[in-house]
């Protein structure tokens, strides 16, 4: 009897709680999939605040990302008188990138935002940290635009500014104090275009696959940069994993030339290129270009006499008698390389590409 009564009694229990589950499957209601708060429409932008496209989370000075905005950054970096970069790439959402070669821009879709915050830390007198500027490439249907925002004295906002301007700043970098009148490009002015440009078409510069095939820290882990944008969903999955790819130019634990390559790809290769603002030079900077040291400009007879005793662009064993080291140790804007996007000296990357020119020994013709 009290075998029977306790089967009975589980098996009303089975039916209950078959019920209950059968209740909860009609009443399931799914959770919404997270929507990226990033506004981005082709018909408004650029904006007049960099707030209102809502790249950030938060405080905007601390640029945190807002869902779907990825951060990233190129092996080797652009110099901009030793000003740190912040950068971020959106898209629209079931959109990517695709593949176009090694050392060529990705294929970025329409409506796509890069994003590149510049500031400097140390700021003196009281050490603190001064965001400058933010620039926007924004991917329209007849091409890339460029809109430029500079940050007010709180850092709460910035605003959009075609026309450029200069700022002095003065930081700590190291155990040194440097001083900078750094520049504001003018987009409306095109100089952001002399730079961003190919064919005379905009183009944005750093994001290649030879400059992202490498980890950085996503806050959640270390993760390949591109293997994150194909996992994102930014990055069409059918790119090669053989990419030949640039360096940090200060890692010392890579050969010396493939340093001085990558730091002359991403700070020359824009304006040394086939329909770019200096292709009626014979040097040709781009990585994929520069395996041959003598695109490089190794025993090339210098067209202009831009200085006294320069008898190459690159006299093999003589930085004193190389155009190179003569332009990147210049100020002066007549003479200085690169023409853009520096007042001051980068005087450690100079530093590195005498020491490669001293150690060739190409013999000059």
């Amino acid at each position: 009897m009290k075998q029977n009564y306790f089967l009975k009694k589980s098996l009303l229990l089975l039916l209950f709680f078959a019920f209950l589950s059968c209740g909860s499957d009609n009443d399931y209601v799914p959770i919404p999939e997270p929507t990226s708060p990033v506004v981005v429409d082709l018909a408004a932008v650029p904006y007049s605040k960099l707030s209102d496209y809502k790249f950030f989370e938060g405080t905007m000075k601390n640029q945190v990302p807002s869902l779907d905005v990825l951060p990233y950054e190129p092996a080797s970096q652009l110099f901009t008188d030793y000003a740190h970069k912040k950068r971020f790439v959106w898209m629209p959402k079931n959109k990517k990138a695709v593949y176009d070669g090694d050392g060529k821009t990705l294929v970025f879709p329409v409506g796509t935002a890069l994003i590149k915050t510049f500031y400097y830390d140390n700021v003196q007198p009281n050490n603190t940290t001064r965001i400058i500027e933010t620039r926007v490439m924004i991917r329209k249907e007849e091409g890339w635009i460029f809109a430029n925002y500079v940050w007010n004295s709180e850092q709460t906002e910035a605003t959009l500014d075609p026309n450029g301007s200069f700022t002095e700043i003065t930081w700590r970098e190291g155990a040194t104090i440097k001083t900078a009148n750094y520049r504001i490009p003018s987009s409306a002015g095109g100089e952001c275009l002399t730079c961003h440009k190919s064919v005379d078409k905009a183009l944005p510069i750093g994001p290649k696959p030879q400059n992202l095939n490498f980890a950085i820290n996503y806050g959640s882990g270390s993760k390949n940069q591109l293997e994150k944008w194909a996992e994102v969903g930014y990055l069409d999955n059918n790119y090669p994993r053989n990419i030949v790819s640039t360096v940090r130019w200060n890692d010392t634990s890579q050969p010396l030339e493939k340093r001085v390559r990558s730091y002359i790809d991403i700070n020359c290769a824009h304006c040394h290129q086939e329909g770019s603002h200096c292709s009626y030079r014979d040097m040709r900077f781009a990585f994929s270009e520069t395996s041959d040291i003598s695109n490089m400009g190794v025993c090339m007879v210098p067209v202009d006499n831009v200085g006294s005793g320069l008898s190459h662009i690159v006299a093999p064993g003589s930085p004193g008698r190389s155009v190179m080291s003569f332009r990147l140790e210049s100020v002066n804007e007549s003479t200085r390389m690169p023409l853009l996007g520096r007042t001051i000296v980068h005087e450690e990357a100079v530093e590195m590409i005498n020491q490669w020119i001293s150690s060739l020994d190409t013999r000059c013709n």
